[in-house]
């Protein structure tokens, strides 16, 4: 038979510590059920409260003999007789309960960069700072992308969790950057997260019943917004909720929303629009005590959606379609760019630098392009004369001429599906037709790979509308179908100078050097086609790696971490990836060079890709990011044919989306209109005139403008991790003392000393192979 607690009595229960308050028995006499599975004749009800150092409010009641893996620790009573402990033993565990008490009063210390792996920023102390002074932490980490908002997000959190503020957490951030948030979670600040998604909450109720509710069964949870906000999934978030769904008692702690921007409604001049994610935010945000919104790009250009994004923040403050304050923003907005953050007088981040690299395209080339310009001209003289027929035939033309643009391969699957529709039997377009070319897919705003399926669909669709080929259109289409089948296997122009270019750049000589660069393109097509080619060009082997968006989550980790490894240690150089790596995954530790394969036409995506390596953690004071360009644009105004013109507006185009970069952070839709009115041919009109874009960036500007002397509240912040080094004593070699007295009492083996390069005593303090069992 089970030992039963007394009160007063520590348990552990639910691999937990309790305090017992209260033991009852039970009344009633057993029944024949209990009878016959030998049950105990009484049972006891055992109501506790639990001591873990962030759940101190928690109670818990359970059947002491029906609950599973129990156990009696000690009764709450001093010791029979008085024993004096060794000096040393004493002023451990003196400095090691100071350590460990924290007032929720005292805002002059800071804690969590001494609980946390981190390796710290001056001007990440700032946010966690910030929230000591709110009763309510509602802040807006809006930091310049590369800057740390993780780690920031981070500090914040767990400087609450051990001031007993906070115990539930969820953090939701777009899929792709799950695992992502749940490693850094783990190895910087030691907080197991667990992943709320269709696989696990399915594991869960495997496991668990299939009445578990996957929102309530573990304290910290990540999930994406695009799973949350499913009405299904919505439905059973609402069951956690009080009665009613009342917003008072609130029953979540802390909200943590990555890429905040994601929410924000679409905005014009006159009005906002919210999308299912706003909503979805706008009916979680009640429920939780403190939020944090994360993102590098808070402003869209339009004040009404910048609004609606602070009232998710908090509806105390703000108002939707009502400017926000200079006042109220310094309250909850933390936000500094990269170009003002310095160390020793020297800029701490890396300089952006563009570089063209051009290209002689060969007249066949040039032929080919000026061909398909013409195809386009053909095509558009031929589509019936109704609204819903000439949106899709620009949308065939315009997924044509982007794979013309990326590479033989890329145009050459796309151009023959298309010819096979359009030399199938014509018959006029139905209404069904028509309606499924209104819904096409928008190949500038989601990566191929999400959107594979529809692509087709829709390149099948809209070929019917179009009539079979005159014999003129069947002349080109020949030609042009000959050449991209031609060139499907061999290196292009745009191929040959890459080789030549990583060959240069990558190898001293015969041997490869330390360098590394990594490659974006939008379409698979063209990351197989350069895949074939570097290999047969001796560029392959283990020093090439492919990610795109077939790789599960352990396969793009393991990749990304090969990647980030030092050179000496991983032989891998180059890295092909297509936009679905263009988000989540940093490849800053050794690499300092981009080469984007095309310049995508929505401008938005180009930061995604570049903010790979331009970020925190980049060691060199460049960040080089390289563009193709025809080679007779060096002669400004001077083109030979379509081809050049084209070249040269698209760099144009990238080079101003780089001025206006740090005022608005991303892109409106004039630009990105711009470019596809110019590659379609749709105007010969090619100059940027970016004044709305502009305008906007100005507005963004004077909102986010706030008045602060960030070299102060650096000094600040930083006397403050002082002042708290000085009052707990936290020492480097107090901390070794601590921890080898603790050893010591755990019949563990000492600290050994090891060499390690960089520091500042050359010595650094390895723990031993824990042995056997201990209470630590």
């Amino acid at each position: 038979m089970k030992n039963i607690p007394e009160t007063g009595c520590t348990v552990i229960v639910r691999s937990r510590p309790y305090l017992v308050e209260s033991v009852s028995t039970q009344s009633l006499p057993p029944s024949a059920i209990d009878k016959a599975n030998n049950w105990f004749d009484k049972q006891h009800l055992v109501k506790m409260s639990c001591l873990y150092e962030t759940s101190l409010d928690e109670e818990l009641s359970v059947i002491w003999e029906l609950e599973p893996g129990t156990e009696i620790r000690q009764a709450s009573s001093f010791p029979n007789q008085l024993v004096f402990d060794d000096p040393r033993h004493m002023d451990a565990f003196i400095h090691a309960v100071r350590w460990g008490i924290i007032s929720q009063m005292d805002i002059d210390t800071l804690q969590s960069p001494f609980r946390s792996g981190v390796e710290l920023q001056d001007y990440q102390l700032e946010p966690v700072a910030k929230a000591l002074l709110m009763p309510r932490v509602n802040m807006l980490l809006a930091d310049d992308v590369g800057l740390g908002k993780t780690i920031e997000a981070g500090l914040v959190m767990e400087e609450l969790m051990l001031r007993s503020r906070i115990n539930t957490v969820l953090i939701i951030c777009p899929a792709a950057l799950q695992i992502q948030w749940q490693e850094e979670m783990r190895d910087k600040f030691g907080l197991e997260f667990r992943i709320i998604n269709a696989a696990s909450v399915s594991l869960l109720r495997r496991k668990r019943g299939i009445h578990v509710n996957p929102w309530t069964h573990f304290p910290r949870l990540i999930t994406s917004i695009d799973y949350l906000k499913q009405e299904h999934i919505l439905r059973r978030f609402m069951e956690a909720l009080p009665s009613g769904n009342k917003t008072w008692p609130r029953t979540f702690d802390l909200l943590i929303l990555d890429e905040a921007h994601s929410v924000a409604p679409a905005g014009t001049l006159n009005y906002v629009v919210s999308s299912q994610r706003t909503k979805t935010i706008e009916f979680l945000t009640p429920h939780f005590e403190h939020r944090l919104f994360l993102t590098a790009t808070p402003h869209n250009g339009y004040t009404d959606s910048f609004s609606t994004l602070l009232e998710l923040l908090d509806n105390q403050r703000f108002i939707r379609g009502v400017a926000p304050s200079k006042e109220a923003l310094q309250e909850v907005m933390v936000r500094r760019m990269k170009s003002q953050i310095f160390e020793n007088g020297r800029p701490k981040f890396p300089k952006r630098v563009l570089n063209p690299i051009y290209i002689d395209y060969t007249s066949e080339e040039r032929e080919i392009y000026s061909l398909f310009i013409h195809y386009m001209d053909l095509c558009r003289k031929h589509t019936p004369q109704v609204p819903k027929a000439r949106l899709g035939v620009e949308f065939i033309l315009k997924l044509l001429k982007k794979r013309l643009v990326s590479s033989p391969r890329a145009f050459y699957e796309t151009l023959k599906k298309h010819i096979k529709k359009r030399n199938e039997s014509y018959a006029a377009p139905s209404d069904d037709t028509y309606r499924i070319a209104l819904q096409l897919p928008n190949i500038d705003e989601s990566t191929e790979e999400e959107l594979s399926d529809d692509v087709d669909l829709a390149i099948e669709t809209v070929s019917y509308i179009l009539p079979r080929p005159t014999p003129e259109e069947k002349e080109v289409l020949d030609k042009l179908l000959d050449w991209a089948n031609t060139m499907n296997r061999r290196p292009d122009s745009k191929a040959n100078i890459l080789i030549k270019w990583l060959n240069s750049t990558l190898k001293t000589g015969a041997d490869w050097n330390n360098s590394r660069v990594v490659i974006f393109t939008e379409y698979r097509d063209t990351q197989d086609y350069l895949l074939d080619l570097l290999q047969r060009s001796n560029l392959g082997g283990e020093r090439l790696m492919c990610v795109n968006g077939s790789d599960n989550q352990d396969e793009r980790e393991k990749k990304k971490n090969a990647f980030q490894a030092p050179p000496e240690e991983s032989a891998v150089r180059i890295l092909l990836a297509t936009d679905a790596a263009s988000e989540g995954i940093n490849l800053q530790n050794y690499c300092s060079r981009l080469i984007h394969y095309e310049i995508p036409w929505n401008p938005g995506r180009l930061e995604q890709r570049n903010g790979r390596i331009d970020r925190f953690g980049q060691k060199e004071r460049e960040a080089n990011i390289f563009h193709f360009v025809d080679s007779t644009c060096q002669k400004e105004g001077r083109y030979k044919d379509n081809l050049a013109a084209d070249s040269e507006f698209l760099f144009r185009v990238v080079r101003k989306v780089e001025t206006i970069r740090q005022d608005l952070g991303r892109m409106g839709t004039v630009i990105a209109e711009k470019v596809e009115k110019v590659m379609l041919a749709q105007t010969e009109n090619r100059e940027l005139d970016t004044q709305k874009e502009e305008q906007s960036a100005q507005v963004a500007r004077q909102i986010l403008k706030l008045d602060r002397d960030l070299q102060k509240i650096l000094v600040d912040t930083q006397q403050k991790l002082d002042s708290t080094k000085r009052q707990l004593l936290l020492t480097p070699d107090k901390i070794r003392e601590v921890v080898e007295v603790g050893l010591m009492l755990a019949g563990q083996p000492s600290l050994k000393p090891v060499e390690v390069d960089g520091l500042e005593s050359g010595t650094a303090w390895l723990l031993p192979q824990f042995t056997g069992t201990s209470s630590w």
